[in-house]
């Protein structure tokens, strides 16, 4: 007997090529894009390991956890890392980006996350672009939650290695993703004697093997259901039009910051500046003396479908997220979250307005 999902004929290398251009366009990009076979983290370590090395200075912005992993890896590949901090409440600015490099003008590689998407904030890409484009450093971003959940420009940016996965505001599979690459940053990576050479995590390889030998012989077996559902996440975005898609996530924030204030029962959004949210993810702060873990317990109770969860690591009990991302960033999934939330606050003993979340949430929405 068949199966759709197991008798599937082979991923051919034109396929594999028409799916990256694709992905090239969604990202408005004229630089190489290579799609890489596992989860975003593939190509982040591979981007970091390509392009530091010892001797190599590196700013490595931190406004979350990803950013916090960034570090460790540079460390690891002998770079001297800078690290800027900044409170995971707010977003990182140009003028912050600009003074450390003003104090450390060795730095030649700065990396930074553009959404995070698990704290609820989001950086001013463009004007960190440009500050780091004056500096002449390298810039790597990691998009993958920022990507068709708000605008990404990678070249007018001057982002040299821009990371995207597929599985958040994209609504795709999490197997896969696939980074741009800057003429500057292959030279940079070519260069560098200790990058990734025969290895998972070489993008070297992939542009010896791959992209110089014109895309006609792929380096190994793809990951075909993963490329497939890929290839049918971006028609799906092409259906609906990017504009409308980073339009949505954008509107699903609105409203659920507008409906976490009108709800009341002592929660408050954890970034205090609605500019500096993330259209992916709203973080709210429990009420004191409440543990986020229970409330989401309590929220999930009611409906254990709901992209609503308790923040990671030493966050877990201070923080409830609402992933509106994909397919969930839409009214009914936003206020649905709102009303399991109020409901899970009403029976700690916490006065709530039910009625005055979903009236917000609806008018932000409007």
């Amino acid at each position: 007997m068949t199966h759709p999902l197991l008798d599937l004929a082979p991923l051919t290398a034109a396929h594999f090529a028409s799916i990256e251009r694709r992905v090239a366009a969604l990202l408005g990009t004229e630089q190489d894009v290579v799609v890489m076979q596992g989860e975003a983290l593939l190509p982040l370590e591979g981007c970091i390991r390509g392009g530091a090395h010892p001797g190599s200075t590196a700013l490595n912005v931190v406004t979350g956890p990803y950013g916090q992993t960034f570090g460790n890896w540079l460390r690891d590949c002998g770079a001297d890392v800078v690290d800027l901090e900044v409170p995971f409440h707010t977003a990182v600015s140009a003028e912050q980006v600009a003074r450390v490099l003003a104090e450390h003008p060795e730095i030649d590689f700065v990396s930074l996350v553009h959404a995070e998407a698990a704290t609820g904030n989001t950086n001013p890409v463009a004007e960190i672009g440009e500050v780091v484009r004056a500096h002449g450093a390298l810039f790597m971003l990691d998009a993958v939650a920022s990507v068709a959940a708000e605008p990404l420009l990678p070249d007018a940016w001057g982002v040299d290695l821009c990371v995207i996965g597929a599985q958040k505001a994209m609504g795709g599979p999490a197997g896969v993703s696939a980074v741009s690459v800057s003429e500057r940053a292959w030279e940079r990576i070519a260069a560098n004697p200790a990058a990734p050479r025969g290895s998972y995590l070489s993008l070297l390889d992939w542009k010896q093997r791959w992209i110089d030998g014109g895309r006609k012989a792929l380096l190994h077996a793809p990951a075909q259901l993963e490329m497939l559902a890929l290839e049918a996440c971006l028609e799906r975005i092409g259906s609906e039009g990017l504009d409308a898609v980073t339009a949505r996530h954008a509107a699903a924030a609105a409203a659920t910051r507008a409906g976490a204030l009108a709800l009341g029962g002592g929660i408050a959004p954890y970034v205090h500046e609605a500019r500096h949210a993330a259209p992916v993810a709203t973080t709210l702060r429990a009420p004191a003396g409440v543990d986020a873990r229970d409330l989401v317990a309590k929220a999930l109770a009611a409906d254990p479908s709901l992209p609503v969860m308790a923040g990671g690591g030493p966050l877990a009990s201070e923080m409830i997220r609402i992933n509106h991302y994909g397919v969930d960033a839409t009214r009914g999934v936003v206020q649905s979250s709102l009303a399991a939330l109020g409901g899970a606050l009403a029976e700690h003993g916490r006065p709530v307005d039910l009625e005055g979340a979903r009236r917000a949430a609806g008018e932000s929405w409007d």
